[in-house]
């Protein structure tokens, strides 16, 4: 006699099945893929620190910490919340024709989508702290707990405002260019390039809004502890963002679950 499942049993049979299907394209199917991963934050970092010995020559530029490894924990963080948002933009369209099935829905591509990133990028970020270590760059954090604490902050951040966007976008496909282009200009204002010490303060009062901001500089917190930053890092601050859209985006999904289907 055939036992009827729960949903909770459901759910989680659709999401590993999902998970697998996500692995095998973003990763196993794709020679390159771990190529492109390591190597587009590594060709950023070496692009910066040749920008940076040219306008700042070998002084030294920050307080109590080293610029490579200041810049490596920026960047690496800064990708972790870019990936997901734009990735999870495209994950209802991308599993479209999986919607045939009753019990797969659209969040639940996007919440798949958004662990196998945020594994991915954790993975990566372990490799660059493993390699720094091995070239002698101070990339050790002194307090683990703060730094996984903000990496994961950043990461419910980038899940909140990404479950948003993947019914936004899969709704106007304008919404999902705009955001495309503003990764850039967000890249600029979120403090991962140019110290926020270095801003005037008036400036820096408006780059506060940011909350990526927050959460960058609290893991540079984590690695170096007397890393002079600015006053008014809060992950309080980050935190009403992640949740409030969260639940935006989950609501979104409620509502618009049978338009997001035929899309």
């Amino acid at each position: 006699m055939l036992t009827q499942r729960t949903p909770w049993q459901i759910t989680r049979s659709v999401w590993y099945a999902l998970y697998m299907r996500e692995l095998l394209a973003r990763v196993i199917n794709n020679r390159f893929a771990w190529f492109w991963m390591v190597f587009e934050p590594l060709a950023f970092i070496a692009i910066m620190v040749a920008v940076r010995v040219v306008v700042f020559g070998r002084e030294k530029v920050l307080i109590n910490a080293d610029f490579i490894p200041w810049l490596i924990v920026g960047l690496l963080s800064f990708f972790l919340f870019r990936e997901q948002m734009i990735r999870l933009m495209g994950a209802v369209t991308a599993n479209k024709a999986l919607y045939a099935y009753r019990q797969v829905k659209p969040v639940d591509t996007v919440f798949v989508r958004s662990g196998l990133e945020g594994l991915l990028k954790t993975f990566v970020f372990s490799l660059f702290i493993v390699f720094g270590l091995l070239l002698a760059i101070p990339m050790w954090p002194q307090d683990w707990w703060v730094v996984l604490y903000a990496w994961l902050s950043l990461w419910a951040l980038g899940f909140g405002i990404g479950l948003t966007l993947s019914v936004l976008a899969t709704m106007v496909e304008e919404v999902g260019i705009i955001f495309r282009m503003l990764t850039l200009p967000l890249l600029l204002i979120s403090g991962v390039i140019i110290p926020l010490t270095y801003l005037p303060h008036h400036l820096v009062e408006y780059l506060l809004y940011n909350p990526i901001v927050h959460g960058i500089e609290t893991i540079r917190l984590g690695f170096y502890p007397d890393y002079h930053t600015v006053q008014g890092i809060t992950m309080q601050y980050l935190w009403y963002w992640a949740l409030s859209t969260t639940a935006l985006g989950l609501i979104l999904h409620l509502r618009f679950e049978a338009k997001l289907k035929t899309k």
